[in-house]
């Protein structure tokens, strides 16, 4: 179960890759994810959730724009790939599965990348325009990670 959902967090860090990191900064902030000890302790502190929170929230507004980059390029694919890493791995710890949390994320965020970017280019034509499929697609990234968060067992102490 839990490698699943290190699994679809990759996924959705294939979709927006700043709101899995934001996400995984929240639950750890507000104790629902126990990083404390790790060496992800640090997605726990305040600093993180701001920073992530303010770069997801950044990250809504530019994919908006038409100059951005396909997530399908090297540095964008990338990144998705190593928040996807970062996510899982974070999912992963609490249960003693940071390595196998850190390929499912990666493995997730590689389907995450290529299955949102098809699915995005049918909506985006049958919409006639890119906008309403890329809210809609904002909207299953964040919906998709709190349910993710929100699934996640009680794990013991790190």
């Amino acid at each position: 179960m839990v490698y699943l959902l290190a699994l679809l967090i990759g996924v959705v860090a294939g979709l927006r890759a700043m709101t899995a990191p934001a996400a995984i900064a929240w639950a750890a902030y507000l104790g629902w994810l126990n990083l404390s000890g790790s060496w992800l302790s640090f997605m726990g502190t305040i600093w993180a959730v701001g920073i992530f929170t303010i770069l997801a929230v950044v990250e809504l507004v530019t994919d908006q724009l038409p100059s951005t980059p396909s997530r399908k390029v090297p540095q964008q694919f990338g990144a998705r790939l190593i928040m996807g890493a970062l996510t899982g791995a974070a999912i992963g710890t609490p249960y003693s599965g940071w390595i196998v949390g850190l390929i499912a994320g990666i493995i997730g965020a590689a389907i995450g990348t290529y299955g949102g970017a098809a699915v995005r280019g049918k909506l985006a034509a049958s919409f006639g325009k890119d906008p309403p499929a890329a809210f809609i697609e904002d909207a299953v990234a964040i919906i998709g990670a709190y349910l993710i968060i929100a699934s996640l067992p009680v794990a013991a102490a790190v």
